[in-house]
């Protein structure tokens, strides 16, 4: 698909700076930059993995940029791991995919969440623009899908702006208007981008007061969030929505795939 692969074997090592013992223990696939900026994706494989571990292409779509892999790891039983790579607009990407998928058509399918399904359930969408970034049934961008709302209204004082989409510590996608309803309260930083609960956030102040001076921010987790106007981040062209959506992540956090992907954004 006209992409780089690295396959970097990581020994176990001694950190001199924290004085401990540095053992990886699991694989990962990642995605970095060489000296000239250039993108290339890497796999890195612990010493102790390099007899136990095999990697297959599955399928790859040339004109999509697109392949499926598959990882299996023979000293955990048999584990099989799926990722979809491939290039979206500006850059290429990894994608934890959930499921038992064997093509590529069926692990983009698998990365909808059954919000979208529905949406295009619902929609006379054809299988050729099902997996677009703009058609009847949602517009994307990235990993964040925005189904069509257009009788929805909210009051003035719910909406704000320039609102962050964030998935864990990614760069965020800035939204022009949007809304929060319901999900949970949480307290999060740098380096707790998920947040704590509140009675978690209680404890940890508890064990170790400097924490307090972290630079908390007060979030909503799991809310129900809608988007309006335009939607912008870096790696994607900006898009503009006329009217409210309904904002959804793809399913790539239900997969136990996604503990091996250590670049998403």
């Amino acid at each position: 698909m006209g992409a780089r692969l690295k396959v970097r074997e990581i020994p176990s090592r001694w950190s001199h700076g924290d004085r401990t013992w540095i053992d990886p223990t699991d694989y990962a696939m990642d995605l970095r930059r060489d000296r000239r900026g250039d993108q290339f994706f890497e796999l890195r494989v612990p010493t102790h993995l390099r007899e136990s571990l095999e990697v297959f292409v599955l399928q790859t779509q040339p004109r999509l940029r697109h392949l499926l892999l598959l990882v299996r790891k023979h000293e955990s039983k048999g584990q099989v791991d799926r990722f979809l790579c491939g290039h979206d607009e500006r850059e290429w990407f990894v994608a934890a995919v959930p499921g038992g998928a064997s093509s590529v058509r069926q692990a983009m399918a698998a990365l909808q969440p059954a919000e979208v399904r529905q949406a295009l359930a619902q929609s006379p969408v054809s299988s050729r623009k099902r997996f677009a970034r703009k058609n009847r049934a949602f517009r994307r961008q990235g990993e964040w899908f925005f189904v069509p709302e257009p009788s929805l209204v909210w009051d003035e004082e719910l909406i704000l702006h320039n609102e962050p989409l964030r998935r864990g510590g990614g760069k965020p996608h800035r939204v022009e208007e949007l809304v929060r309803n319901g999900g949970e309260t949480v307290y999060v930083c740098k380096r707790f981008p998920n947040g704590f609960t509140p009675p978690e956030y209680s404890a940890l102040l508890l064990n170790d007061p400097t924490a307090s001076r972290w630079g908390w921010q007060i979030m909503r987790r799991n809310a129900g969030v809608y988007a309006r106007g335009e939607v912008r981040h870096s790696d994607h062209a900006t898009i503009t929505l006329a009217f409210w959506h309904r904002v959804m992540m793809n399913t790539e956090t239900q997969s136990r795939t996604m503990a091996h992907v250590a670049f998403l954004d």
